[in-house]
């Protein structure tokens, strides 16, 4: 697969060495073609560096690691070379106190969306820091994380649950673009709880048996039974 990324930060380093790995070609692109040529070197393998224009051009999937702030104009400034492909966003729109950036109107994801509406935008890979990018694989107790992917396109999601499986995790069904929002919101809470009060978000959950309740599955065999 070609992959075209859009950034040179940590978020695509920690996914393109994955992916790199996995026997992609992966094209680096950054405005500063040097912080790319060093990001590109670092990766290693089939990755090459280029402006931001020629990445989303090369790319069957384009990821865009770009800060909340800058992506949708990055993309919109890129929509024609953009148009029909997957646009992988996995940015979240937090700032100062863990307050969610976009409350009053459209997700990040939608964002791009819109400033590109001949691209298919996949949500996927913003719930947890770069370093566990990085893991190889990202698994904890035995289990691979879970990433949940939210998008409308078919083709797009299989794409983009396969390149989830590269980087060592598994992919969830998360629903639509239009769900992305919750993907981002969650992503605020948890950042809060985990950075602001040293919680553990994790145990805020109950396992999947109890999550409809406890004795849910009992009293639906009980159910049947006295039919």
């Amino acid at each position: 697969m070609r992959i075209g990324v859009l950034g040179t930060g940590n978020m695509a380093d920690a996914l393109a060495t994955h992916w790199v790995r996995a026997g992609h070609d992966v094209v680096i692109g950054g405005r500063d073609v040097h912080k790319a040529e060093r990001l590109a070197t670092r990766i290693g393998g089939s990755a090459k560096p280029a402006s931001l224009r020629a990445a989303a051009d090369f790319g069957q999937v384009v990821l865009a690691a770009l800060p909340f702030g800058a992506g949708a104009s990055v993309v919109r400034e890129l929509r024609t070379v953009l148009d029909g492909k997957v646009l992988l966003d996995c940015s979240n729109p937090v700032g100062p106190g863990f307050r969610l950036l976009t409350q009053s109107g459209l997700s990040a994801a939608q964002q791009l969306a819109a400033a590109a509406p001949g691209t298919h935008v996949v949500k996927a890979f913003n719930l947890c820091h770069e370093d566990v990018w990085r893991m190889t694989p990202p698994v904890f107790d035995g289990r691979p994380l879970a990433v949940p992917v939210c998008g409308d396109d078919e083709t797009a999601l299989a794409l983009v649950h396969r390149l989830v499986r590269q980087v060592g995790c598994e992919p969830v069904v998360g629903g639509g673009l239009e769900r992305a929002g919750l993907l981002e919101a969650t992503a605020a809470l948890f950042i809060g709880l985990w950075v602001g009060e040293g919680a553990d978000a994790q145990a805020i959950a109950p396992p999947l048996a109890y999550a409809a309740g406890p004795g849910h599955e009992e009293s639906e065999e009980t159910k049947g039974v006295s039919r």
